[in-house]
Formats: C-alpha cells, sequence, structure tokens
C-alpha cells in the first residue's frame, strides 16, 4: 500500500515509517518539522536502503494538503502529526486544541474527497482520564487531566462520527502508552528540540551530561515506591503495531490499546537504566506535574486477540536502544 504518513520524522513517525517500509509499503512522510528534522528522513534512507518522498507542510493548512492528495494516490493514511507534551498543553490550551483538532478535520476531509478509505490515528492512554487501572478499549472515557487528552479524546469522537456517516471508511484508533526506546541501528530514536518533556530523554541527556539532573515530579502517589507508574512500551514494538492494524483494517472504527499490559514506576525505569548501561543518574524530587495522574497500563488481550499482536521488547532493552541512540545521536 501507499501510504501517508503525517508527521512521520518525529519519534514515532520515523520508526513506523522504517516498519512500514520493511514490511513492503510505500509511504510518503509530511510534517512540519516544529520538534523534529529533515534530516530524519536521509537516516530512515539509511536504515532501510529506499529513497523517501518528504514534503515540509503543516496538515492543518488544507491548500497544502489538497495539492499533496492531487500529487499522490494513498491508500491509506496514518496520523502523527500532532503536539504532545501535558505540561505544555495545560499552559498552552488554544495552540493544542488548533492544532491536533483541527489536522484531524482536514485530513478526513481530503481522505473522504479522495476516496482513501484507510485512516490511523495516533491517540493516547491519556484520553482514559483517571479511570481505575489497567484500562480497557471498553471503558467510557472520563475528562482527561489536561487539553492535550481533551484532544486526542475530540479527535476519536471527529473520526468515529465521521465513520458513522461514511460506512467504507476504514478508522483504527490506536492508545498508546508511554513509548521509549529507539531503532536498534542508534540511527533514529527520540531527540526533542529544547528541553526534553518526555521522560527517557531527559535520562539520557543527564547520561550524556547534556542535563545535570533529572527531576521526579512527585514521590507520593499511592503508588509501590510513590512516583507515577506507566505502561512503557519500545518504540519499536509500537511502530510494528501500527502496520498490523493497518494490515488488519476492515471497515468502521476499530480501537486498540497498544502497551506492555504492566505498569513500571519512574524509579524502577531510572534504576533499569542504570543497570542496563551502567550509567548513574542523579535526580531530585519535586513537586507533582498539573495533569499528571498516579498510574497508566493497558489491557492489552483485544490487540492480542483482533491483531496477534503482543510487544516482544523488555524495559532494560528500551533503555539499553535509547541510550544507544543518545550516544551516537548528533545535533
Amino acid at each position: 500500500m501507499n501510504i501517508l504518513v503525517t508527521g512521520g520524522t518525529g519519534y514515532i513517525g520515523s520508526h513506523t515509517s522504517v516498519a512500514l517500509i520493511e514490511a513492503g509499503h510505500e509511504i510518503v512522510v509530511a510534517d512540519n518539522l516544529c520538534n523534529s528534522k529533515a534530516s530524519t528522513i536521509d537516516r530512515i534512507k539509511e536504515i532501510t536502503g529506499k529513497e523517501v518522498t518528504f514534503y515540509q507542510v503543516d496538515v492543518t493548512g488544507e491548500e497544502a494538503l489538497d495539492r499533496l492528495f492531487s500529487k499522490h494516490h494513498f491508500d491509506g493514511v496514518i496520523h502523527f502529526a500532532g503536539l504532545k507534551a501535558v505540561g505544555e498543553s495545560v499552559e498552552k490550551p488554544l495552540l493544542y486544541y488548533y492544532n491536533n483538532t483541527v489536522s484531524t478535520m482536514v485530513l478526513s476531509k481530503f481522505c473522504l474527497k479522495n476516496k482513501v478509505k484507510k485512516f490511523i490515528f495516533s491517540s493516547s492512554a491519556t484520553v482514559y482520564g483517571d479511570n481505575k487501572v489497567p484500562f480497557v478499549e471498553t471503558m467510557e472515557l472520563l475528562p482527561t487531566t489536561n487539553p492535550y487528552g481533551e484532544t486526542k479524546a475530540i479527535s476519536e469522537r471527529i473520526l468515529k462520527d465521521v465513520a458513522n456517516v461514511n460506512p467504507d471508511f476504514e478508522v483504527s484508533i490506536l492508545r498508546y502508552f508511554n513509548p521509549v526506546g529507539a531503532h536498534e541501528s542508534g540511527l533514529i530514536g527520540e531527540a526533542p528540540t529544547g528541553i526534553p518533556n518526555n521522560i527517557m530523554p531527559y535520562i539520557t541527556q543527564v547520561a550524556k551530561g547534556k542535563l545535570e539532573k533529572l527531576k521526579i515530579f512527585g514521590n507520593d502517589y499511592p503508588t509501590v515506591d510513590g512516583t507515577g507508574v506507566r505502561d512503557y512500551i519500545h518504540v519499536m514494538d509500537l511502530a510494528e503495531g501500527h502496520v498490523v492494524a493497518l494490515e488488519h483494517l476492515t471497515p468502521g472504527v476499530h480501537i486498540y490499546n497498544l502497551g506492555t499490559g504492566h505498569g513500571a514506576s519512574v524509579l524502577q525505569l531510572v534504576h533499569t537504566f542504570e543497570e542496563a548501561n551502567g550509567v548513574k543518574i542523579p535526580y531530585e524530587i519535586v513537586g507533582r506535574r498539573p495533569g499528571d495522574i498516579a498510574e497508566s497500563y493497558a489491557d492489552v488481550s483485544k490487540a492480542e486477540r483482533e491483531l496477534g499482536w503482543t510487544t516482544k521488547r523488555d524495559i532494560y532493552q528500551m533503555c539499553r536502544d535509547a541510550w544507544n541512540f543518545e550516544r551516537n545521536f548528533k545535533e
């Protein structure tokens, strides 16, 4: 299939681009490069040995998308393009609501206009709000604790409504948990611009000496050691989940959790990183971060049952691959 990958130079998008190519699909990448670099395309080429067509466009813009869809025939779209920092979304809600929901609406519009039937949406476990763990796809979604989560929940509703009146539209909503790690080659990984918002690149930059110490937001949660518990998933397991979801698409809306099915605390992640790489990570405990919840981990039985998908890589490998990328990464 020929797939448009929006946000394809970003962290999850780049790894999924590799997985798509390795599964025999053709891709076109669209990204506005607000939190990534065009050089990632060269790294995808180096890993796969394949040329990749790239457009620097913002997918909230209808004129740019009209030109893109006029140039290419797509069998499907995988929509990663979006802002994703929970804390920033609390500070800049309008930016998040505009960017994340408008992009979903505009892409849906052009898929329908051009008879592109397959749509994979990059959602998040954040949509569950403060539900009881493990999170199951059939749960009623609670109000989330941050605008980022709300933009994902709204986008899900948009896609459901679109599919309801377009019976041949095939939508897979993938609610994923906390991606970490990097491609085993060390050529692509999580390389945010500025101070990282996610924990693993913060840890690796502390390990590299770029940052002084890790800040852990809260140690008074009702968890195993007081720090927040998350379902960390290797980014290549997540990428392969997108390929499987694409290849299993049928008309209607299909929702899947992509995680490991169990959680690890922030301190457990730090200690595993130290063990895997022989590097000490200095840290300090600071106050809780607005919008965070105590625990988040998945029930992944539906993805295993319907897609035949399970994770293959453990948290030790996530830590090892993340550090391998950081050591090799050049700005």
